[in-house]
Order: structure tokens, then sequence, then C-alpha cells
């Protein structure tokens, strides 16, 4: 249908999940299934970067990360005042829209061949910029859940404990992984390469998670380190085939956790649901889409910068949990945030696919 691979992978879980046919559900497996998938593609993702150009990017990315949080939370924040929603509840609908999810977007322009486009790269930079505040936000939001306050000390520690993994996880891991990796290629057993490659990119997820993080930054931080190896390119071929396995069961649970009965006609609340979810989603569109006026490098295109900020993800998903798990907001808040993020985490491919088509490679 001349779309990219992920969409489809997104409508076949909401066509299998509890929405449609019902045939496939939640579970233990699935999640750990999806998780391996988001942490391999990220790895991969990381793989085909430059971290040199991304370091190059990098203020360009952070102007970018900056206004991709500021805005949607004001708009977010506005708009659920405009409801009548109580202040606390408020800045968790804001928070909850400054997600961005950098696998989706990592994705789509890969499907796409544009991941050594500039403007790729500062959208990826930006995307994992916005992870890691994001993270911020959510110690944020999860104290003043708890306690109607928050700790200055938690949000100091969890920015360090995110700067210093990555600044020492990329300078020793770019100083050391060419020797070890020399050292790898030269055993005669089959398969050493990948498996010392995929144990590397788990073994920094793992730690990642460890420190707080999510296990995607520790994922990318491999890819980006392993790319400066002399067996980049093997890596990247024996990787491919796993990732196609894995990959697309994280988009499809994506697909699987959509409700869509909670909108029906016949429910009560229904158009007033509707009403909710339409505003939030104009303001969550919006709020990624000014990030793009960030961009001042030349030949950059603005607009593919804002679109690739736009997808909510598994990231925004979490901040809905969290938000109906700790009494922040009920059951049809949740189900008009979840709305939110997965009309943006579909829209976007599609968007994005639009802008590129004609264009040169």
């Amino acid at each position: 249908m001349g779309q990219t691979a992920v969409l489809g992978e997104l409508s076949a879980g909401v066509v299998l999940g509890p929405s449609a046919l019902a045939l496939v559900h939640e579970s233990a497996i699935l999640h750990f299934l999806a998780e391996i998938g988001v942490i391999l593609l990220l790895f991969e993702i990381g793989l085909h970067s430059d971290l040199d150009e991304l370091i190059q990017a990098g203020t360009q990315a952070t102007l970018v990360a900056l206004v991709g949080v500021v805005a949607p939370f004001v708009l977010g924040y506005v708009t659920a005042r405009a409801f009548g929603m109580p202040t606390l509840t408020a800045v968790f609908v804001g928070a909850t829209l400054t997600a961005t999810s950098v696998g989706i977007t990592a994705r789509v322009l890969a499907d796409l061949g544009r991941l050594e486009d500039l403007s790729a790269r500062i959208i990826l930079g930006a995307a994992i910029i916005d992870d890691i505040l994001g993270l911020v936000i959510l110690a944020l939001v999860s104290g003043l859940a708890r306690t109607g306050s928050f700790s200055a000390g938690v949000l100091v520690r969890t920015l360090l404990a995110a700067t210093a993994f990555l600044g020492l996880a990329l300078v020793l891991g770019v100083r050391l992984a060419p020797w070890l990796f020399r050292w790898v290629a030269r055993m005669r057993v089959r398969g050493v390469l990948i498996v010392y490659a995929v144990a590397f990119g788990l073994l920094l997820a793992a730690v990642s998670e460890r420190l707080g993080l999510a296990t995607i930054i520790g994922a990318f931080a491999a890819g980006l380190v392993l790319a400066k190896t002399d067996q980049r390119a093997h890596i990247q071929e024996l990787l491919h085939p796993t990732a196609e396995l894995f990959v697309p069961v994280f988009f499809v649970l994506i697909g699987v956790k959509v409700q869509l009965a909670v909108f029906g006609p016949s429910r009560p609340g229904a158009a007033a649901l509707l009403l909710l979810t339409g505003v939030l989603m104009v303001a969550a569109v919006a709020g990624k889409l000014l990030s793009g006026l960030a961009v001042y490098r030349r030949g950059v295109r603005r607009l593919p910068v804002g679109v690739g900020m736009v997808p909510r993800g598994e990231v925004g998903l979490i901040f809905a949990g969290l938000g109906l798990a700790s009494g922040l907001g009920g059951a049809d808040l949740y189900a008009s945030l979840v709305a939110v993020v997965m009309l943006s985490t579909f829209i976007a491919p599609v968007w994005l696919r639009a802008l590129y088509r004609g264009r040169p490679a």
C-alpha cells in the first residue's frame, strides 16, 4: 500500500487485539519479546549512526528536545485546566504529552532509508534527549503523586545518572570496544561475533535500567560504540535477521493496547470523552511540531523534524499508566490519553512518508 512496515505492524496489533478479533492479549511473554525487540531496534539504529555527527548535531538536537518538551507540556496543562481538571492532574496530562517514542521514529526513518540525513540525526538525538528529560519529568510526577510535592534531589540524581552513564559508556566503550572485538574476530567459533555484539548491547541496556534509566538508552549507546569498530558492517549484517524477528513484536504489542470500545456511542459520556481526546490530540501534535521551529541549521527541513517528534509510543503509555495507578486520573482520562498516544503513533509514519516521497535519498 506504499506505507512503511511499522504502520502494518501497528494495525495488525489493533486487528488481532481486544479491539477487534481478540486473538492476542497482553502477556508476560509478549512483553519480554517486545522488550528484546525494542532493545535490538535501538542497538541497530545506533550501529547505523555516526557518533561524531550526532555530537555535531548535539546543540541543535538539545534545543529541539527542549522545545519538544516545554511546548506540549504547556499546551497539555492549559487544555486540562480548561476542562476543569485539578492542578496536579493537569501537570500529569502535560507531562504525558511531552513523551517522544524514539523507537517509532527510528524505525520509520530506517524503512525510508533516511537514517543518514542530517534531519534524521537531529530527530534521533532530540528523541534520546527527550527520553532523558522524560525520565526526569516522570520522577517529578511520581513524587507529586505520592506526596503532593517533589524532591529536587531525585530530579538531580536522575539527570546526573543519565549524563554520567552516557558519557562513560561512550568514552570508555569507544576506547575498549575496538580492542575487544578485534580479539573476538580472531576466535574461530561459529556465531561468536553476533553473540558478543548482542551481549554487549544487552549489558549496556541492563546497566542503564539498573541506574533507573530506559533500556533503550543503553542499547542505543552500545550501537554507537560498536559503530566505531572494524566489524561494524559484519555486525549489521548478522544482526538484521534477528532484529527482523523480534522488532515487529514490539510494534504489534503497541497496537494490541488500543481500546476502541471506550469510545462507543452507546457508552455514557462518550461525546465528552471524544471532545477531550480531540483537543488533547491537537495539543499533542502542535506541541511537537513547534519543536521543528527550533531548527536553525541550514539545509534542514523543519517540518520533518517536528513530525518525527510526534509519536508517543511506549513512553506515553508508561506515563498514562502511572497516572491511572497513582490516582491522578480516572479510567476516562486514561482512555483519552492512550487514544492520543496511539493516534500520534499511527499518524507519524504516514506523515513522514508523505514528506519524504519523491525526494532523493
